[in-house]
């Protein structure tokens, strides 16, 4: 193998998720740096009948939102076609629901249910159920980014919350992570090569997971790339990795001024919302002692009274459905960020091994050694898990934030029209109270 001509390696995240029989099987790639290791995973099994994994649809809040929505939905196919795993390919589905909360004497706990449906023959049983709770899920993280280095892994939502200002056991909190969660477990079960991973096949059969011993996984790749020549200092990063590092670094101080406004304004809504039930409650007070004009001044604070339940579902639906994705993107670009750096490691070392081995060469002919045409390897394979690992990012980062801004949209079109209804019927009932008053008076 030549040294000097790299070569050009097919990446393990391109393939369809049909053609894969395990990342091992395919005898016409020969390098690879996904699973090492085909071994079996012990563990007890705990076989629960599940559903299948719910498809949840949303209607439009009015015809215009409609029409935007049918719009897009030609451009979200076509990003799903591209690098997502259609349902008729997908041998693998899982599902993260039904949060319960645990009382010990040492501690409190949230646990969630995890259920896996499965054709593949690496699982014993058709369908899985375990309970699972956050440190399970922070576990097989860590164990997917030890054993799969040149691999992008999904993040997790933060651990660590802030004490007096959330509240980590609230029916809102449980239920936002919850949904991140399953994100995150049906991102991996969708990649290619994670989804063969032997720790999450330990994670969604096991019954008792042992997180202190482990599996027995090789990670001669992942420690190779901890371990970098001592000192050596990258010569020049590709221009294509310069390229993703500048879009990172931009896109992530886009999101976080937009997650700082957006949280402004969700403060300065929570206030005017206060504001406005106090304001339309006024109104109601002051129609009590007024006979004449109880009815229009009800009517005012009928009003204000579906203009403030507008608010707050708008509120409501900005902080649950809006912040979330900003930040779970915030936390995507830190872990494709690390990547990037271990890959910038990986091509430290192999210049660092190239370079002593040519003065070696050039002093006494040895030829050289096969560690260089290993780290070359290695080289490849990273760039090659990197592109296609960031192909599959973009797309879902396209289709995540076409349907989010569709149902920013839609949320936003469908305040304002209840808003407008609630002053639309004021205006008929002073209508009525007008009419009303001049029959009387020719009366």
């Amino acid at each position: 193998m030549s040294v000097g001509a790299p070569r050009g390696l097919a990446s393990s995240g391109q393939k369809p998720i049909a053609e894969i029989l395990h990342p091992l099987s395919a005898a016409e790639e020969p390098l690879s740096p996904g699973p090492d290791v085909t071994e079996d995973v012990g563990g007890d099994k705990e076989a629960v009948l599940t559903n299948g994994t719910p498809v949840e649809t949303s209607s439009p809040a009015s015809a215009s939102s409609l029409l935007n929505r049918l719009q897009l939905d030609d451009d979200l196919e076509a990003d799903g076609l591209d690098l997502y795993v259609s349902t008729e390919t997908r041998d693998l589905f899982v599902t993260v629901d039904d949060p319960k909360k645990h009382v010990s004497t040492m501690e409190t706990y949230i646990t969630y249910r995890v259920s896996a449906k499965t054709t593949r023959i690496e699982f014993d049983l058709p369908e899985y159920c375990v309970r699972r709770r956050y440190q399970d899920f922070d576990w097989l993280r860590i164990k997917l980014e030890d054993s799969q280095p040149t691999h992008l892994i999904p993040p997790l939502p933060e651990k660590f919350v802030m004490k007096g200002v959330v509240d980590r056991f609230s029916e809102e909190f449980v239920e936002t992570r919850m949904k991140a969660l399953d994100k995150f477990l049906k991102r991996v079960a969708d990649h290619p090569v994670l989804s063969f991973n032997p720790h999450l096949n330990a994670f969604l059969t096991a019954k008792d997971l042992n997180k202190r011993q482990g599996l027995a996984l090789l990670t001669k790749v992942g420690e190779s790339v901890k371990h970098v020549a001592g000192g050596y200092k990258l010569r020049a990063r590709p221009a294509e990795f310069c390229a993703m590092g500048e879009y990172l670094d931009t896109f992530n101080q886009k999101l976080g001024t937009i997650d700082r406004i957006a949280q402004r304004i969700i403060k300065e809504q929570s206030e005017y919302l206060t504001e406005l039930r106090e304001y339309g409650t006024l109104y109601s007070s002051w129609a009590a002692s007024e006979e004449e004009l109880q009815r229009p001044l009800e009517g005012v604070a009928s009003s204000v009274a579906t203009c403030a339940s507008a608010l707050e579902d708008l509120s409501e639906n900005m902080s649950q459905d809006c912040l979330p994705v900003l930040r779970e993107y915030v936390l995507y670009i830190e872990s494709m960020k690390n990547v990037l750096r271990k890959r910038d490691q990986s091509q430290a070392e192999y210049e660092g091994r190239l370079e002593a081995a040519v003065l070696r060469r050039q002093e006494d002919r040895t030829p050289m050694p096969v560690e260089v045409e290993k780290c070359q390897d290695r080289l490849e394979c990273f760039n090659a898990d990197l592109k296609a690992d960031w192909e599959r990012w973009q797309s879902n980062k396209r289709q995540d934030f076409k349907q989010l801004l569709t149902g920013m949209a839609d949320q936003n079109i469908n305040h304002y029209e209840k808003c407008q209804a609630g002053w639309e019927s004021l205006i008929t009932l002073l209508q009525d109270k007008q009419t009303d008053d001049k029959s009387g008076e020719t009366n």
